[in-house]
């Protein structure tokens, strides 16, 4: 069966590096096309969440449907996808870009090409997606149109179009990507309405009163309220209650048709059941076939989250329950600890999504939490042969038992002034990286591809990048497999007692920096006691790094006032002589 074009539709999605104007974009396109009255325009239309509004970065997709007249009479059905920019969130982008023919590049004029604007670029290409480069804030003093403009075609390999240099602040030449979107993105291909269904999940909501809302683009025939349709990855099958597209709110319709991007409404419960890439098809005479790309979202970074107070456990499950429905990529379940009570144990696609999560527990949830150190799963090969993964460091077999421990590796991608390339390869050094190769960007810039284990960046390789680089480097990574490495057990002793929550899996090149570390912030944090208590860094039972939580002192110069300086320093001696004996 050939598949058919649909003339008039235009499925894409906008995609760029944190910050360089795609909400801002969304926004003129919903304004020229009419999709939202003008009354109810804001900034960052499309961003629901307060804390998308704060920080000007985008967590989940949104998708709007809306009709454009085209300057040659013909209305257009535009579905519009605003995806995440932030590596975290790479693989809702690609879900994302799947459920489009197309894909609006946008490139800050005043910063120019940046590592996730190549990351992206390079995932559309991988999606067969028609690439349309924009350059955005041409208005603003410090853009270089030329420069930025040869970055694109030289480093990305993509043609840019004069009329695509744009303002999204002032709406200059917005109108013109519209046009470009008529012109240059192909119409969707199916199979026809009549074709047994294929339609693609691409995200999910969870309402309270309907269930889970799932977000879907017809592939191949069409959705209808009372159809039974099944999910080809599970097996689980619902009976369709309410369908309808993004206007940008949830507009209901009679029918999905081949093509077109919208929402269904079923009897699922559990958000779990339904998975970002997944396939929908009719439970009768439905396709075989499911849509290619899809794939289980595993998190790759790990804390444990506790309650301030005990009493607060049931409230931080809620929390976590509640923040689930709508994050299915977010996992946790319950652990103990000896020093922090009960908690639990999360997983996060990020570092981003964990810093995400945790705000929003604190903000919509009123809750006191602690988290601890953040870890990756590492793969633990044993002298039997089996391979266990261990992702918690209370979790390590005995050190008999293991032949070697594996971690996970990424490649990253960082562009940099030239000018600094020595201080970022010995940070890269410091942190166990290996640099492959090294691109020119333009006449001021370099690209370095390089592979670093995941560990090494977890707590501040970012900002540590930041500073070395004066705010001008950008990094983005992906994972690509493990390697072995001498990684160790390191243990925090409180008075001789191991406390596990402050446990951690770490190179042994880095063992006693990172035990000195965490001794020292705990002997600052941890206030003074009766008596002396030794805080201590251990490997098994050799002891690495030492500090001391001071005892209270009789403050004995209470009664002294006046004379001479001595009086105190005698006293003093006396106190210290009397301690030490």
């Amino acid at each position: 069966m050939t598949d058919q074009p649909i003339p008039n539709t235009r499925n894409f999605c906008i995609i760029a590096h944190i910050d360089h104007g795609k909400t801002t974009l969304s926004d003129r396109i919903l304004e020229l096309t009419q999709a939202i009255e003008q009354r109810l325009m804001r900034e960052q239309t499309l961003d629901a969440m307060d804390l998308e509004r704060e920080r000007g970065i985008t967590i989940k997709s949104h998708p709007v449907s809306m009709l454009y007249t085209a300057r040659d009479g013909q209305i257009y059905r535009f579905n519009l996808i605003d995806t995440p920019g932030h590596v975290d969130f790479a693989y809702e982008v690609s879900r994302s870009m799947r459920a489009c023919e197309g894909a609006i590049l946008v490139v800050d004029a005043t910063q120019g090409v940046e590592a996730q604007t190549v990351a992206n670029a390079y995932l559309a290409v991988d999606n067969h997606l028609e690439i349309v480069p924009v350059l955005n804030k041409v208005d603003m003093a410090g853009a270089d149109i030329p420069g930025v403009t040869q970055q694109v075609e030289e480093l990305l390999g993509i043609g840019m179009e004069d009329h695509l240099h744009i303002s999204a602040k002032t709406g200059q030449n917005v109108a013109e990507v519209l046009e470009a979107v008529v012109r240059r993105v192909p119409p969707p291909r199916t199979r026809g309405a009549t074709a047994p269904l294929r339609a693609l999940v691409f995200d999910s909501a969870f309402d309270v009163f309907r269930g889970v809302v799932v977000y879907v683009r017809v592939v191949d025939g069409s959705l209808r309220v009372g159809d039974s349709v099944r999910l080809m990855s599970n097996g689980v099958t619902t009976q369709i209650r309410e369908v309808g597209i993004f206007s940008p709110s949830q507009k209901q319709v009679e029918r999905l048709d081949p093509g077109q991007v919208g929402y269904l409404v079923g009897t699922i419960k559990e958000p779990k059941d339904v998975k970002s890439g997944d396939t929908i098809t009719s439970v009768r005479d439905g396709s075989e076939e499911p849509l290619p790309g899809y794939k289980d979202v595993r998190p790759m970074v790990f804390c444990g989250i506790y309650p301030v107070g005990s009493e607060d456990f049931e409230k931080v499950r809620q929390g976590l329950e509640k923040l689930h429905l709508n994050d299915a990529a977010f996992t946790f379940h319950p652990e103990s600890s000896v020093a922090l009570g009960f908690g639990f144990r999360c997983g996060f696609l990020g570092l981003l999504h964990m810093d995400i999560v945790q705000e929003r527990l604190r903000r919509e949830f009123d809750l006191d939490i602690l988290n601890t150190h953040p870890s990756v799963i590492y793969r633990v090969r044993l002298s039997d042969g089996k391979v266990v993964e261990v992702d918690n460091p209370v979790q390590l077999p005995d050190i008999t038992r293991i032949d070697t421990i594996e971690e996970p590796v990424i490649r990253a991608t960082i562009i940099c002034p030239g000018d600094i390339i020595g201080d970022i390869i010995r940070l890269l050094t410091d942190r166990r990286g290996e640099l492959q190769a090294t691109e020119s960007v333009d006449a001021r810039r370099v690209m370095l591809t390089c592979m670093l284990p995941l560990n090494e960046i977890l707590i501040d390789f970012h900002d540590m990048l930041k500073s070395v680089s004066r705010g001008y480097a950008s990094m983005d990574y992906e994972p690509t497999g493990y390697q072995a490495s001498d990684i160790v057990k390191l243990d925090i002793l409180l008075n001789g007692e191991a406390v596990d929550a402050f446990s951690c899996l770490v190179h042994r090149d880095k063992a006693v920096a990172r035990g000195r570390q965490m001794c020292k912030a705990l002997a600052e944090a941890i206030p003074p006691h009766m008596f002396k208590i030794p805080v201590q860094a251990a490997i098994g039972r050799t002891i690495i790094a030492r500090e001391d939580i001071r005892p209270f002192r009789k403050d004995v110069l209470a009664k002294l006032y006046g004379g001479d300086v001595t009086r105190k320093q005698k006293v003093l001696k006396k106190q210290k002589g009397a301690r030490s004996g």
